[in-house]
Order: structure tokens, then C-alpha cells, then sequence
């Protein structure tokens, strides 16, 4: 179970239906974004996508394997807390969306949250981090 938080274009929620993943929650907070996904999931012949509007509250009690998050850097501080109530035993977090010299506060707060940093990769002072339970 996968959720794509902050969906935009829907792209990730995409990759990640096909690759496998059974089911893929896909939350934003734009309508447009919203809509634009569900347009992107029909043309991708994606299914098993739901495509919600709204912030954390809107996100399902479920336990999720997988987390992708490409937003800046004050929102996931803010929601990482969050992400922790919901990611399963073993679970990963994918975050992505800010600078290098933001990474020791997204390691920190992620570690504050039971998350251990597993992997990073930096392009142009842009980082994409990976966190295991």
C-alpha cells in the first residue's frame, strides 16, 4: 500500500501502480492537482489509484508501506509525525522536494519519528532521502 502525498501531476502515484504497487493513495490539497491526477491515472490506464482532496486528516486508517513525499521542507517537518502514525512495520519514507542544507532537519525530525535514513541522492542542491523503520 502506497500513499503519494502532495500527488501534483499524479506522476509518482502513477510510478508506483505500475510498479506493482497493489493500491495507491494519492492526496492533495489543490483541486486542480486533484483533478489533473485523476485525468493522468485514466490516460495511464492506471487503476487501484484513489485520488483524494484534502491534507492529513483525509489520509485513510490504514498502514501504509510506502510513503512518497516531494514537498518543501517546512511542510514535511510538519508532517512527518504524521507519516510515522501511518507507515507499517518495515515501512519506507521517500521524501524529496528540498535543499541539502535542509537534510540534517528532515534526518533529525524523521529519527525523533522511529525513521532511520537509508540512502540520499543530491542533483543541483536538491535531495531526494530514503527512511526505513
Amino acid at each position: 500500500l502506497v500513499l503519494d502525498m502532495g500527488c501534483g501531476t499524479g506522476v509518482l502515484a502513477i510510478l508506483a501502480a505500475r510498479r506493482g504497487a497493489g493500491r495507491v493513495v494519492a492526496i492533495d490539497n489543490n483541486p486542480w492537482a486533484v483533478e489533473n491526477t485523476k485525468e493522468n491515472t485514466q490516460r495511464n490506464n492506471c487503476t487501484g489509484i484513489d485520488v483524494l482532496l484534502g491534507e492529513i486528516p483525509v489520509i485513510p486508517d490504514l498502514s501504509f508501506d510506502l510513503i512518497l513525499a516531494n514537498i518543501n521542507r517546512n511542510v514535511l517537518l510538519e508532517q512527518i509525525p504524521c507519516y510515522a502514525k501511518v507507515t507499517g512495520s518495515g515501512g519506507r519514507i521517500l521524501l524529496s522536494g528540498f535543499f541539502a542544507e535542509d537534510l540534517p532537519a528532515i534526518e533529525a525530525c524523521s529519527a525523533q519519528n522511529g525513521f532511520r535514513l537509508t540512502g540520499t541522492r543530491i542533483k543541483n542542491n536538491w535531495v531526494a532521502a530514503k527512511f526505513n523503520r
